[in-house]
């Protein structure tokens, strides 16, 4: 017949070139992965596998992320919901807002580390809290990674305390006091991330098994968040533990399961908590214990930087202090830790009225838009995506400030339940 000599015969010399099949769709997926270890690189490097990686964590995974955006933007369709539109743009409004007030600002060292922070990695970082918590697959990875992650931190803040000769990742005694309570706060916050997945998990288990599983889980991150002394980071997990399974089941038509949720949750954290503090042999050593009872919170500093920051906002009406310019007219110098602790009053301090108006537009609407959504989106997105928010949004109202990527991250994960995503 003529043409049959043409056609390859089957196993002949065609399939011997053939070539496996790369699924650029699922590739795009990994971006999920790369974002979340981006978001907890500071609590992954403390750890001894992370401080023992030849490279710098952030930056590998900073690396990854951004040619796995391009492949996650590339094979999707993206819907976006019209409530986006405000905080959007109180966002962009608020990066050139905080370039602009850096003309008139005091500081020069701060200002010239926080202002690239704010003009390139915040708007990634953001993007990718967009494009992570809209897909499927991209934010089932994050996920994964942040589960994973919360427990290998647990486990190194434990035998590093333990041994007395590794300390999140470095030897004792060589990180500075300053560095160290940063590591320790970063520690806290992955873990109670963690902690509050491991929760949603537990409410959605049908049977024994897996309930006995991610209760347990839940448990020994719940109490691994007592080891470091971060206070904000064990507010951080016993919000999350208590309110995202409640909001997984209210956002399913479970009201009566959520308010159980809670009871129950908040029942076994006061037997707990009671428990350790009768017995003190069993609450030595709990750092973050320790710090709660023995007046450490009369001793923070957060309350005077609060005081300041509120009083230089009022002075400087109605352009603030400039970007950066807070520390320096406090009389700190140029030293970046001691900034107003609280993103709403370091945008007022620094960024004045219109600063004040473009955060309450960018944050604030991105937590109206997550809560008005809830009911409108699929319950285990809206618990997840809440579980990956709530320690952050916490620690940005008591600690870092607006060059924080974790932040900008969360945010996006926020607003992503304003956006649809599907393979092409």
């Amino acid at each position: 017949m003529p043409g049959a000599a043409a056609r390859p015969a089957p196993g002949g010399a065609a399939a011997a070139v053939s070539a496996p099949r790369i699924d650029s769709a699922a590739l795009g997926s990994l971006a999920g992965a790369a974002a979340a270890i981006l978001h907890l690189a500071g609590a992954l490097k403390s750890t001894p596998l992370g401080a023992a990686l030849p490279v710098d964590l952030t930056l590998l995974a900073g690396a990854l992320l951004l040619p796995l955006l391009a492949v996650l933007g590339l094979t999707r369709r993206w819907w976006l919901h019209p409530g986006l539109g405000p905080p959007l743009a109180g966002a962009a409004l608020l990066w050139l807002w905080l370039v602009l007030a850096g003309s008139w600002s005091g500081s020069r060292a701060i200002l010239a580390a926080k202002l690239p922070e704010v003009v390139l990695l915040a708007p990634v970082m953001l993007l990718a809290g967009l494009a992570v918590g809209a897909d499927a697959g991209a934010r089932r990875l994050a996920v994964a990674v942040t589960l994973a992650s919360g427990p290998l931190v647990a486990v190194s803040v434990a035998v590093g305390l333990a041994t007395g000769q590794v300390v999140l990742g470095g030897m004792a005694g060589t990180a500075g006091p300053d560095m160290l309570r940063v590591q320790y706060q970063l520690a806290g916050l992955a873990i109670a991330c963690a902690a509050g997945l491991s929760a949603v998990r537990l409410v959605e288990s049908r049977g024994w098994a897996g309930r006995l599983l991610w209760g347990g889980l839940t448990a020994l991150l719940a109490a691994a968040s007592l080891l470091p002394g971060g206070r904000t980071a064990l507010a951080a997990l016993v919000l999350a533990v208590l309110l995202v399974p409640a909001l997984r089941c209210w956002s399913a038509g479970a009201p009566r399961r959520a308010l159980g949720w809670v009871a129950l949750a908040a029942l076994g954290a006061a037997a707990a908590l009671a428990t350790l503090l009768l017995d003190e042999d069993a609450a030595s050593g709990l750092r973050t214990l320790e710090r709660l009872t023995q007046g450490d919170l009369e001793g923070s500093a957060r309350p005077a930087l609060w005081r300041a920051a509120l009083a230089w906002g009022a002075e400087t009406l109605p352009w603030g202090l400039g970007t950066g310019g807070f520390t320096p007219a406090a009389g700190h110098g140029e030293r970046r830790g001691l900034y107003p602790h609280n993103h709403l009053l370091e945008a007022w301090a620094e960024g004045g009225v219109p600063g004040l108006l473009l955060w309450l537009l960018a944050f604030g609407g991105g937590g109206l838009l997550l809560l008005l959504r809830c009911r409108q989106v699929a319950p285990a997105r809206v618990a997840r995506i809440a579980a990956l928010v709530l320690p952050v949004a916490l620690a940005a109202m008591v600690s870092t400030d607006l060059g924080n990527r974790m932040v900008w991250f969360a945010l996006g994960l926020a607003l992503s339940i304003g956006v649809g995503a599907r393979r092409v």
